[in-house]
């Protein structure tokens, strides 16, 4: 079963710390008590909210790569899903309240390098290793999220 395995906030930058009580309101505008530093590349309602998978983390840990949870910028920490198989259009149900649709894979920067051998970022970019970005996301629904909280694809398409 797929499911929320942290829930991760910063007061701008990376990395993201898990959200106190493992809990969160999600907004159109994102996660309430999370900033962004550069407003022109992160936030606003098409880029509410930033998913990565655990699996993938897990993987580029094997790999040699000092990357965890929250390091790489993303809200939600998500477990369970088939991660190469999320593109935009997709929609997703976190717990009982919320709703988001995938807007579009994420373009890595500089501020993940400490995160990856060599400081070799683009392991993570859509382009060079497709099915292995982060991806942005629009709030449909917002509502609360908590750790643990089951998340299932409800739509493939818009």
């Amino acid at each position: 079963m797929a499911h929320i395995f942290q829930i991760n906030i910063s007061s701008g930058g990376v990395p993201k710390l898990a959200a106190p009580l493992a809990q969160a309101h999600v907004t159109t505008n994102g996660i309430v008590g999370d900033k962004q530093r550069h407003l022109d590349v992160h936030g606003g309602p098409e880029r509410a909210v930033c998913l990565y998978s655990l699996e993938r983390i897990l993987a580029l840990q094997q790999e040699g790569h000092p990357v965890f949870p929250g390091a790489m910028g993303e809200n939600i920490t998500l477990s369970g899903l088939d991660w190469s198989q999320l593109s935009p259009g997709m929609r997703l149900r976190l717990g009982e309240e919320v709703e988001l649709e995938i807007t579009r894979p994420t373009t890595p920067c500089t501020n993940l390098r400490p995160y990856f051998l060599d400081g070799d970022y683009s392991r993570v970019s859509p382009n060079k290793h497709p099915g292995w970005s982060r991806f942005y996301a629009r709030v449909l629904r917002a509502g609360k999220i908590v750790t643990g909280d089951r998340v299932e694809i409800v739509a493939t398409e818009p």
